[in-house]
């Protein structure tokens, strides 16, 4: 079935669902079936009967936002039903207003669960805001760093201190990962004046994200390669994935080795050090002398994983 049948079938499923006295209207005499009538439906979205009925019948395949909103709440869609409508249309679900940052009681149990693998999560403009300890061991302890230094994009794009290298090919992928996901966030949440002062600001001090930005390049996440230079332990190769939330657009990255490997050595080793010093930090850019692991959120210079979602200028 193509995306615009999968459409009709939704909008007609919610029609049948909802009863006239549900939606105000009365009843009128004999019915065949519970649900509203496309008459009815006219009636409370202001749209023709033909119109809908070439929507159900997947003749009409680009209903714009208001007519949406006005099915969304003609229909009594919920928020998720909502988003699916707009999804099924081809449209960007309406903004929620500012980014969410609440980290979720299953994301934080997954993070507890996953004592051995480094974890951090950001939000949909990559800040970090949660991380386990082991994120911390391998990556510095973020936790006293100012929170624009906390998000992954200003880190990268300012060329702030990082333990991680990559290759161009790796680095342009990572580059253009990031500009989509903070697009995808401005469409997301067009009301969100943080994100767009991010926006404006990586803008203006970097020509390398002003030009991307500009192209409206394409990226995706990947799993990629990073080499994390840990004081201590030394260089560690290590796959970096990212995985998305649905609900909250919370990216969850996550770093780890093959078994057997030298690098999976060092990271059980760092498990059992922690973030506490084995010698003097003082030299690492990236080290931070305060706080142990694990505390509030913060986000990592470059330390996130393939981003891809990115903010646009409107």
């Amino acid at each position: 079935m193509t995306r615009h049948g999968e459409l009709g079938t939704a909008l007609h499923r919610w029609r049948d669902r909802i009863a006239p006295a549900e939606a105000g209207l009365p009843a009128g005499g004999t019915r065949e079936a519970l649900g509203l009538r496309h008459e009815e439906l006219a009636q409370l979205t202001g749209l023709s009967v033909d119109y809908l009925v070439r929507l159900e019948e997947g003749r009409a395949t680009s209903p714009s936002v208001q007519v949406l909103t006005a099915l969304a709440r003609a229909l009594r869609l919920s928020e998720d039903e909502r988003r699916h409508l707009f999804l099924l249309a081809g449209q960007s679900p309406p903004g929620l207003g500012r980014v969410p940052e609440t980290v979720p009681p299953s994301v934080r149990r997954l993070l507890g669960r996953l004592a051995g693998t480094p974890v951090g999560v950001h939000d949909a403009a990559w800040n970090l805001i949660t991380w386990n300890p082991l994120w911390a061991a391998l990556l510095g302890n973020p936790s006293a760093l100012p929170g624009r230094d906390r998000n992954a994009v200003w880190q990268h794009f300012r060329g702030l201190p990082s333990r991680i290298t990559q290759t161009e090919e790796q680095e342009a992928r990572f580059e253009a990962a990031l500009v989509a996901d903070l697009r995808a966030a401005t469409a997301h949440y067009p009301t969100d004046v943080r994100l767009r002062f991010l926006i404006g600001e990586l803008r203006r001090v970097s020509g390398r994200f002003a030009g991307l930005w500009n192209s409206r390049i394409a990226g995706f996440h990947d799993t990629g390669i990073r080499t994390v230079h840990h004081p201590d332990v030394g260089p560690l190769t290590l796959d970096c994935d990212t995985l998305a939330v649905p609900g909250c657009d919370l990216r969850v990255s996550a770093y780890s080795a093959a078994p057997g490997t030298a690098a999976a050595d060092k990271l059980r080793l760092l498990d059992v050090i922690g973030a506490e010093p084995m010698r003097d930090r003082a030299a690492d850019p990236a080290w931070d002398p305060g706080q142990g692991p694990g505390h509030a959120p913060v986000s990592h210079p470059a330390a996130g994983c393939d981003p891809a979602a990115a903010p646009a200028d409107r």
